[in-house]
């Protein structure tokens, strides 16, 4: 069988991760492999210079009035996993960036980029260039013009005998542009292209089109990336009660479930490689490096970068007795939001920085994303003296917090699946979850970990409160009971084995 993943990141190459999508393309192929699934990878190259490349052929594609050339290049054969980068003029704008925003003009800009990756993907498959293809697996909204293009267009009679699966990873993102009237809608893309309007618009804005709705649509299976977030999704999401469930998306849902093409499988991690020491020097050092390296990208000093640093010299001539509380994720209101919330007139987050200051802890957050957020969390840091917030990402960094914490804190509103907390768990890091998606099949209340929920927003941030002052007292006092909950979150076992005979059997046979 050859399966080929169609996606916008993959963390197997340099450059090419954002989010938690970029980890499953990197360790599912290989997992899939040892089940004698050969496995192709397709992503845009971004224009990265440092790929090994060898030319396999040139594409032709239609797009926009224009028959334009992309390139396609294998960059590593290993293990019955094949990695392909496709090149073009529009994946290198921007400085190479995965991702842009768009002010005012959602998705404009990825829109066509993505729109454009997908034809080239399709031309690839029809013209065989990689081989016989038994499966095309796509990923997110990026991918789903290849099931639009599949479907509608007399060009893909070869593609058209190939089954698709679809993998939504995050159903907040949707990728939402107009059918006609803009440079970046899916008619200035395919202007000769013969479509079904109602498969493939979106709800709200009908004269618009919903990549990630007509995907679900048209695809063969859809993949969904937690049993949890499977059933989320069927539910409508009721924003004001603190639930995110199928963003107006789960009538079709429902209508996939109904037949029987709904599935819902937790992702993997990788327990193979080794852990880092576990030193606070190390993790002083680390974070220095990473701060210095921060700030060398921008001409002038932030704040958020100089107090980080001033914090950080004043820890290394003091020490700590109390508890260690790590979290790292990007900074967006999935992640943070019940932090920011205010219960009894202060937020969230001051109000565990208080408690974990009387119990003589700290608290180091890793991450950026939301500018608002990053200021937030920052004016957070400066008002206490045992908060730690790193503005940035650095791998080495977070593998550090990941053995050196002793409670992982992972509030999300929603979670499609969550890899930080398998993380955590993995190095003997007990985590503290809101009790939905991926994080309620992971974390198991004072077994391996500790959960909260609420049926509304104050409700989730009041017993996050009471369940963070819980895990701590437990943490200085039950010392014994806290050993054993790290001990089964480090026992504890998502494997990518298990999820890749899930995949071959639900989804791929």
């Amino acid at each position: 069988m050859h399966v080929v993943m169609v996606a916008a990141e993959n963390d197997r190459l340099p450059n090419c991760k954002v989010g938690g999508v970029a980890d499953v393309i990197r360790d599912i192929p290989y997992a899939l492999s040892r089940l004698d699934i050969n496995t192709s990878v397709i992503v845009p190259d971004y224009g990265e210079a440092r790929l090994d490349r060898e030319f396999v052929a040139d594409i032709a594609v239609p797009f926009k009035q224009h028959l334009e050339t992309a390139v396609l290049w294998l960059v590593e054969s290993e293990g019955g996993v094949s990695q392909y980068v496709i090149s073009h003029s529009l994946f290198s704008e921007h400085g190479g960036a995965v991702y842009c925003n768009d002010d005012g003009r959602p998705f404009y800009t990825d829109a066509n980029k993505f729109a454009f990756f997908s034809a080239a993907v399709c031309e690839v498959i029809e013209h065989g260039l990689i081989g016989n293809v038994d499966v095309l697996h796509l990923h997110d909204w990026h991918a789903a013009c290849v099931s639009v293009l599949r479907e509608f267009s007399p060009r893909f009679s070869a593609l058209k005998e190939v089954k698709t699966v679809f993998t939504v990873h995050n159903l907040a993102l949707q990728g939402v542009r107009p059918f006609n009237g803009d440079e970046s809608s899916l008619e200035a893309w395919f202007p000769t292209l013969s479509y079904d309007g109602q498969k493939i618009c979106d709800h709200i804005y009908p004269h618009c089109f919903n990549p990630m709705r007509a995907a679900i649509g048209l695809s063969d299976k859809v993949h969904l990336v937690s049993p949890t977030y499977c059933d989320e999704v069927q539910r409508s999401s009721d924003h004001q009660a603190g639930f995110f469930g199928g963003e107006g998306l789960e009538h079709d849902m429902q209508i996939a479930a109904g037949k029987g093409k709904l599935v819902g499988i937790l992702n993997g991690c990788e327990y193979s490689k080794a852990l880092p020491k576990k030193t606070t020097d190390d993790f002083y050092r680390c974070a220095e490096a990473n701060i210095f390296n921060w700030m060398s990208k921008s001409t002038e000093l932030k704040s958020v970068h100089y107090i980080a640093h001033q914090r950080l010299l004043a820890w290394q001539k003091s020490s700590m007795t109390g508890p260690l509380v790590t979290s790292v994720g990007r900074l967006t209101n999935q992640k943070v939001f019940l932090l920011t919330q205010r219960i009894d007139t202060n937020m969230v987050i001051d109000q565990l920085a208080i408690y974990l200051r009387e119990q003589h802890g700290r608290l180091i957050i890793l991450g950026s994303g939301d500018h608002a957020l990053e200021y937030l969390f920052a004016q957070v840091m400066a008002r206490h003296e045992n908060v730690l917030y790193l503005n940035g990402y650095g791998q080495d960094v977070g593998d550090l917090m990941y053995v050196l914490g002793d409670l992982f804190l992972m509030p999300s509103s929603f979670e499609p699946c969550g890899i930080s907390q398998m993380l955590a768990m993995r190095a003997g890091q007990p985590c503290l979850v809101n009790a939905v998606g991926g994080l309620a099949d992971t974390v198991q209340h004072n077994v391996n970990g500790f959960t909260f929920y609420g049926d509304n927003i104050q409700q989730q941030g009041s017993n996050l409160i009471e369940q963070f002052k819980a895990c701590v007292k437990v943490f200085n006092s039950c010392k014994e009971e806290y050993n054993d909950i790290a001990l089964r979150a480090s026992q504890s076992r998502f494997t990518w084995e298990k999820s890749a005979q899930q995949y071959k059997e639900h989804l791929y046979e």
